[in-house]
């Protein structure tokens, strides 16, 4: 009778300790992806009032050096971290880069001049890139149920929270920049202790680790099975093993025209509708609701991603982003038709790039997931920074409106057709 006890309350015991140590691991990549917003976005937040003051001496070229040097660090941070990811492991990964970032935007708020301000963020540039493949790595292992599109577009939705804190913080302290990067650094330095408590190492990775062992034990030992070399390669050489070539060129392209969009978009928008004729306060509130947009697209897609396949939806989102924001090239009357506009085109844009992600996760094995998505992120860092300025030459030349709409559309349309040649499976 004992052991009948025994037997029937310790599974109730076992299944809310599970519960609780499977949501600890979600909730935590949520708060590192929205210190990564939040710790990305708070430069743009600051710029306006560093130049208006000229605090460290910062001018306009300045200011540009620094907003390329974090765009370059994140990217050159998003590129390295994915075979480290593979070969260390998740959750040291996470760790270290939010230790790191942390650390270094804090520094950042005690910068006695330009140069360290821009060494510091740069810096800080190359943690806040490798946080996001991290996570997303870890997370697409510990979604149990094999689909990544509603995991990965719901941690994503931490990045736009970040995003609003810090706009939201800026309304009140932009007057004192260094208390923004002050709450930026602070906040991931308390959230390491619970990072180092509840986030376990990613059981994909510890997997993948083992596998790789096996392989290694067999061949030492002269074992007649000989393994797969797609299966066990590593690196980047695992990205164009086999038929992962075409998925990682179409990757790669994809994620550049997605990242284009975005950073084009959040950079230029206001300005863009300033000149179409919108007042310039409506501008502004245009680019606000563009982002809950992304917001309600992200989980719109993660849902739809899971329901119908990854890559049908990512196709239909580039699709709809093309023709939405070439609508946004016709003059509308009313500033509510317009707001409706630019919702549903960031429903689309936004959430787009991040299905990428999402298809990155499920497609490529736990032995290079980190390194796909690092390199996915990198590239698409790239359209990051190319995006503003092909934007930026166009806003110089006074044809910012209607061209820009025009070009972000083909920009879409090119990213469809690079998904297009993307197997499905390997």
């Amino acid at each position: 009778m004992k052991s009948e006890t025994t037997m029937s309350t310790q599974p109730l015991h076992t299944t809310a300790d599970s519960a609780r140590m499977t949501r600890w691991p979600a909730v935590l990549c949520w708060l590192a992806v929205a210190l990564e917003g939040f710790d990305l976005v708070v430069l743009g937040a600051v710029i306006p009032e560093l130049l208006a003051t000229k605090a460290l001496g910062f001018t306009p070229e300045a200011a540009t050096l620094v907003a390329t040097m974090s765009l370059v660090g994140v990217g050159l941070g998003a590129a390295a971290v994915g075979p480290l990811v593979d070969r260390f492991g998740r959750r040291y990964s996470i760790i270290a880069c939010v230790l790191i970032f942390s650390v270094f935007t804090l520094l950042v708020a005690f910068a006695p001049n330009v140069a360290l301000f821009t060494t510091f963020r740069f810096i800080a540039g190359l943690a806040l890139g490798a946080v996001m493949p991290s996570c997303l790595a870890y997370i697409s292992e510990h979604n149990k149920s094999g689909k990544t599109g509603k995991a990965t577009t719901l941690t994503m939705t931490g990045y736009h929270a970040g995003a609003v804190a810090i706009s939201l913080l800026a309304v009140f302290f932009s007057h004192n920049w260094h208390l923004l990067f002050i709450a930026g650094g602070v906040a991931g330095l308390l959230m390491l202790p619970l990072l180092w408590w509840k986030l376990p190492e990613s059981q994909g990775f510890l997997d993948a680790q083992a596998a790789k062992t096996a392989v290694g034990s067999s061949a030492s030992v002269g074992s007649a099975a000989t393994p797969d070399p797609v299966a066990v390669k590593t690196g980047l050489g695992g990205l164009f093993a086999g038929r992962y070539a075409l998925v990682t060129i179409g990757v790669w392209v994809t994620s550049f025209m997605g990242l284009l969009l975005v950073y084009g978009l959040n950079t230029w928008l206001p300005k863009i509708m300033a000149d179409a004729g919108y007042p310039v306060a409506d501008s502004l509130v245009m680019l606000f609701v563009m982002n809950v947009g992304a917001v309600v697209g992200l989980v719109i897609a993660g849902w739809l991603a899971d329901k119908h396949g990854t890559k049908p939806i990512v196709l239909m989102w580039f699709l709809l982003a093309a023709v939405f924001l070439a609508a946004l090239s016709i003059p509308m009357s009313g500033q509510i038709l317009v707001n409706i506009a630019v919702f549903i085109t960031g429903v689309f844009v936004f959430s787009a790039q991040v299905l990428v992600y999402a298809f990155v996760s499920a497609i490529y094995p736990a032995h290079t997931r980190g390194t796909a998505l690092g390199m996915a992120s990198a590239v698409g860092r790239i359209g990051a920074i190319v995006g503003p300025f092909i934007t930026g030459t166009l806003v110089t030349a006074g044809i910012a409106y209607p061209w820009g709409f025009y070009l972000f559309a083909v920009v879409a349309v090119l990213g469809f057709a690079a998904m297009s040649i993307v197997p499905k499976k390997v």
